[in-house]
This record gives structure tokens, C-alpha cells and sequence, in this order.
């Protein structure tokens, strides 16, 4: 429900959902749990908590409005331990076993693939409530909603769209080397120079991929004006959640599309290739994390009965 809400409210970071790599399949499974270790349990445990606030800073709202999120994300979280996190743990310690070897392109997709499946079925849990809550937002919170996303957007200007080439450059090598370090470890200077070429090559377009942000977020806040001026019936609402998810599927810029399948094809390949430059160390190394969150994922379900 959390990954719900964000997605209506905001957009990912630059690359979205279509960065279908193995580095972000790994950590997006992590992100799923929440974190590492026992803070991964400490904070899955208050995760219904913590999306409250979240979401709160966002729309600011009333006191039964709070009641009702509350309620929901209650029960999500609850649905979500008792029956997804054994889901998630399957999933995991398949990953563990591939990533022993090497990998192709075409499996880094599919670990995407599989974890957009897992993705629906959240949506699918959250619909109800989400249909409910969204018709009863005011003009004023939506308003604040537009407010956090200006100032979202400035930060990700200040993160991803520097002026200086260079610069943007260099930040974008800076990100994926951290990113591939928090799964393999440190990278040697071989593999450091791949990842420079990658970022060389890459077709990621830091404006187009901005003006989808921009294109998402105006999208989700007139469908949301549109529930409240009804308001909508949990019927009309759920037509409209569900169309604006077709939206961030398949966006309406038709040259948006064909970049996002340049990008998706380009980090599929690098992925693929960046794990196949490593060593077996680096490999039994990711192969650990996975199987830390593995541990962690059975132990959180295991609570639900507990």
C-alpha cells in the first residue's frame, strides 16, 4: 500500500520503474522489507507507522481521514506479513542461487518482471481503501500534495539534472558504483571502468525523464480533483486509480515509450554484464545480503503466526 500511495503522489527517482537491472531487482526486494538486518525487522514492523507519516506530510489529514488510513495500512501491512513476505523469501533465495553464476540480460528483466507482479497484487490489496480515501481529500490538501511535489521536484533537479555536463556525469558513475557496491562490494578499477562506460552510453535522458515526472504528477493531482469534486463514488474511484496506473504503465508521450524501452534494453545488458565481471568473492558476497533478507522476510512472516 505504501508503494501504492507513493506512486499516485510522486514519481520515482530518474529512472522509475523501468530500471529492470539486477542491482535494482536485488535492492528493490530489500526495499520491500525495508532496510538491513535487524533494522529490516524493526523497521517492517513499524512500517504501517511510518507510511502514515509519510503519506501524512503529504496530505495533511483530518481526523477521520487519519482514522481510515490508519485502519488500511493496519490491515495492509498485516495481509501483506502473513501472506507476501513468504512470497518475497521464495523469491529471494531463487535470486541467491542464480546470482552464483552468471546472468543474462534477458533474466535481469525478468527479476524485474517478477517483482512488478508482486507490485499489482499490493495494488490490488490497497484498491479498496484507496478508492475510499482519495474521493475525501479537500482542495487544500490537495494543494499541499502539489507544495511537496514542487519541492521534490527541486530536489531532484539539485540530484539528477545538473547544469554541468560534467558534473552530471560524474554524479550519475557516483550512483551506480554505489548502488553496485552496497550488493557486490567495493569494485576494482576494472569494473569501475565498465560502469564509467556505462554512464557513457547510457540513453538515459535526464529532461525527458523529468517532464514524465512532471507529466505523472500533474496526472495523478487532476485525477485526484476529479474523485473529490463528486465525490466520486469507491466505483468511479477505483476506474479512475486504475486508469491512472494504465498512464504510468504506458505513458501518453509516445517518444517517452520508446526512450523507456531504450533504457529498460541498455541497463538489462549492463547489469547483466556488470555481474559477470565479478569475482566469485563479490558474488558470495551478494549472494549473503540476499540471503540475510531471506532470514529476515521468513522470520516477519513467521511473526504473523507467531
Amino acid at each position: 500500500m505504501t508503494t501504492t500511495f507513493k506512486d499516485t503522489m510522486s514519481h520515482p527517482a530518474p529512472h522509475g520503474h523501468i530500471r529492470r537491472s539486477i542491482i535494482a531487482a536485488g535492492l528493490a526486494l530489500a526495499m520491500l522489507l525495508s532496510s538491513c538486518g535487524f533494522a529490516i525487522r524493526l523497521g517492517y514492523n513499524q512500517g504501517s507507522s511510518l507510511a502514515f507519516r509519510w503519506l501524512d506530510g503529504y496530505a495533511e489529514f483530518d481526523d477521520a481521514q487519519s482514522l481510515a488510513v490508519r485502519t488500511a495500512l493496519d490491515d495492509w501491512f498485516a495481509w501483506h506479513r502473513r501472506t507476501q513476505l513468504p512470497d518475497y523469501a521464495d523469491l529471494l533465495a531463487k535470486a541467491g542461487v542464480e546470482m552464483q553464476g552468471n546472468l543474462s540480460a534477458e533474466r535481469t528483466c525478468a527479476w524485474a518482471h517478477d517483482l512488478r507482479a508482486r507490485f499489482d497484487t499490493g495494488l490490488e490489496r490497497a484498491m479498496p481503501a484507496l478508492s475510499a480515501i482519495l474521493p475525501t481529500l479537500k482542495p487544500a490538501q490537495i494543494a499541499h500534495i502539489e507544495q511537496r511535489n514542487e519541492k521534490r521536484n527541486g530536489e531532484y533537479r539539485d540530484d539528477f539534472l545538473q547544469r554541468d555536463p560534467a558534473k552530471r556525469r560524474k554524479e550519475a558513475v557516483k550512483r551506480e558504483i554505489e548502488r553496485a557496491e552496497d550488493l557486490y562490494g567495493r569494485l576494482d578499477a576494472t569494473q569501475r571502468a565498465f560502469v564509467v562506460r556505462h554512464v557513457e552510453q547510457s540513453p538515459w535522458d535526464g529532461e525527458l525523464s523529468y517532464a514524465e515526472r512532471l507529466r505523472r504528477q500533474q496526472d495523478a493531482v487532476q485525477a485526484m480533483r476529479r474523485m473529490a469534486a463528486g465525490p466520486a463514488t469507491r466505483e468511479q474511484a477505483e476506474a479512475e486509480i486504475r486508469a491512472y496506473v494504465q498512464r504510468i504503465d504506458r505513458s501518453p508521450n509516445e517518444a517517452y515509450r520508446a526512450y523507456a524501452q531504450r533504457l529498460t534494453d541498455h541497463n538489462c545488458e549492463f547489469a547483466a554484464a556488470l555481474h559477470n565481471l565479478t569475482s566469485a568473492e563479490q558474488r558470495q558476497r551478494a549472494v549473503k545480503k540476499l540471503r540475510g533478507y531471506e532470514q529476515d522476510a521468513r522470520i516477519l512472516a513467521a511473526e504473523a503466526s507467531g
